[in-house]
């Protein structure tokens, strides 16, 4: 309902007169002071501004209950307002109009376009307050929907992981090695009681095959659910059989659970007897000479002995394995690689191995191409420390030029000096480390072309001490630090005990 006062009487059926009702009333002119008398009218409805007649100013607006007003006198309207009525009404977003909107006669609403000379009316859409039932509707039942997206994500992609591991075990089912299920697992190893390493590629634990043969169980950790280091593995170690190389009997892949079962090695690591561990036996020379031979061996079988060229990239003492004789088995394949044997170029994208032990072209590309010449040198740093019974590196050491023992004994060697390997030492048993050492020497040169294969190490190794020169001095190369090298067994100290091994009290 629209109060309006007119300064002229109106004729129109659209405007109801309020005068027999008493509220007429005037206006005074400021100008003269003069009393105007104005005429008061109420409409009833919707109104456009066409229908405003000239000289007429809307005074009050009220809303009315949606009636038929039609023919009804103004007594009757200010009835219906004395006795009040419910209000309700449309919460409307006018944020898509541009001089804002209203509610016509249809309850529909009318967006107010500016054009160039008028004002027109545009049709839209009724929006209601259940926009915002609407809004509330998307949260609840939004959030749940989001969340389920997220698990399927994350179910599809480690599904993908499984299904790779899947494929290469269907690729591969000339493979020799058995399938456990995990409940075949868990049988042999009595349930995991029996716990005999851990590292940053999983847990190993004893167990015992239903034959009685017993065997080492690795575990793969979590950190490895990408699932490569279980193909490496299996890859790798699936298709070999060499007397030093450890032998893997099975396998296990089911879900995100997996496990590598290998033959047992109850004389533990090398390293466990190299640098005088608890429980460890002293080594002979002879038997050393005879293990660095069976690494050897071992390492030159890798690289030429298959139809595909295996490099290991972590030889060290940890993963040099003794079986009840002390026959070396070279163990631990996760960071190996399977290449062509036409001597391709390799193409690593980061630095794999263990400091200490790592060849400096995986460093220095201006060095020479990486090949099978790195496990050369990781063997070179092996065999070293085997002559010495000691590590590489020592920062304690006395003398400062024996912090780096293959630097300091070059020295000893060129000038003729006699090594310090115990008063009780025969004449063969010298001859047997100076062989080593020169060997490893060799092993270790800065460049891959200057070093020896591993067939050329095996000749030296079984030759004559007199038929070795002696190589150049080793370059010292302590203070590199490589800024991405991949493999969890990587140790600044060289002494890396994140590896897994197979063996029985070796931690």
């Amino acid at each position: 309902m629209i109060f309006m006062s007119c300064e002229n009487t109106v004729n129109s059926t659209l405007y109801v007169d309020t005068a027999p009702y008493g509220l007429n009333y005037g206006s005074v002119n400021c100008s003269n002071s003069t009393l105007v008398t104005r005429s008061n009218y109420v409409t009833l409805g919707g109104m456009n501004a066409s229908d405003l007649m000239e000289l007429c100013t809307i005074e009050k607006i009220f809303l009315l209950p949606k009636k038929n007003y039609t023919d009804k006198s103004f007594e009757e309207i200010r009835c219906d307002l004395a006795y009040g009525f419910e209000l309700s009404w449309y919460n409307i977003n006018c944020e898509n109009c541009t001089l804002g909107c209203y509610i016509d006669s249809s309850d529909r609403r009318q967006c107010i376009v500016k054009t160039t000379n008028k004002i027109t009316k545009l049709d839209c859409f009724l929006e209601t307050s259940y926009t915002a039932l609407l809004h509330g509707l998307k949260v609840v039942c939004g959030t749940p929907c989001v969340i389920i997206f997220l698990i399927y994500k994350w179910r599809m992609r480690h599904l993908s992981v499984y299904d790779i591991v899947e494929q290469f075990l269907q690729s591969q089912n000339n493979l020799m090695p058995v399938r456990y299920s995990y409940s075949d697992i868990r049988k042999i190893t009595r349930g995991f009681k029996d716990k005999l390493g851990e590292g940053g590629f999983g847990t190993v634990y004893k167990g015992k095959l239903r034959s009685g043969r017993f065997a080492a169980v690795k575990l793969l950790g979590k950190s490895k659910a990408n699932g490569q280091d279980f193909i490496n593995e299996v890859a790798t170690i699936g298709r070999i059989h060499h007397t030093n190389v450890v032998q893997l009997i099975g396998f296990c892949a089911e879900g995100s659970k997996r496990a590598l079962v290998y033959d047992f090695m109850p004389n533990g690591s090398l390293d466990r007897h190299l640098f005088s561990r608890e429980g460890s036996i002293s080594l002979s020379w002879q038997k050393l000479h005879q293990i660095s031979l069976g690494v050897a061996r071992g390492i030159d079988y890798l690289h030429l002995g298959c139809d595909m060229q295996i490099l290991h990239f972590d030889i060290k003492p940890h993963n040099i394995l003794l079986d009840e004789n002390f026959t070396p088995k070279v163990s631990d394949f996760g960071l190996a690689r399977l290449y062509p044997t036409n001597g391709s170029i390799t193409s690593l994208t980061a630095a794999r191995g263990t400091i200490g032990y790592m060849a400096p072209e995986l460093f220095y590309k201006n060095i020479g191409r990486v090949s099978y010449k790195a496990d050369v040198y990781s063997f070179g740093m092996l065999l070293l420390e085997m002559a010495g019974k000691r590590k590489n590196v020592n920062a304690l050491a006395e003398n400062s030029s024996q912090i780096y023992w293959p630097y300091w004994v070059h020295d000893q060697v060129s000038d003729g000096k006699a090594i310090e390997i115990g008063d009780d030492a025969t004449k063969e048993e010298r001859k047997i480390v100076k062989k080593m050492i020169m060997v490893g020497l060799w092993c270790i040169q800065m460049k891959p072309m200057e070093r020896p294969t591993m067939k050329n190490v095996v000749e030296m190794l079984e030759g004559d001490l007199e038929n070795l020169q002696l190589p150049p001095k080793p370059v010292f190369n302590l203070d590199v630090t490589p800024p991405n090298i991949e493999g969890e067994s990587s140790s600044l100290s060289g002494d890396s005990t994140a590896s897994t091994s197979l063996i029985e009290n070796a931690y």
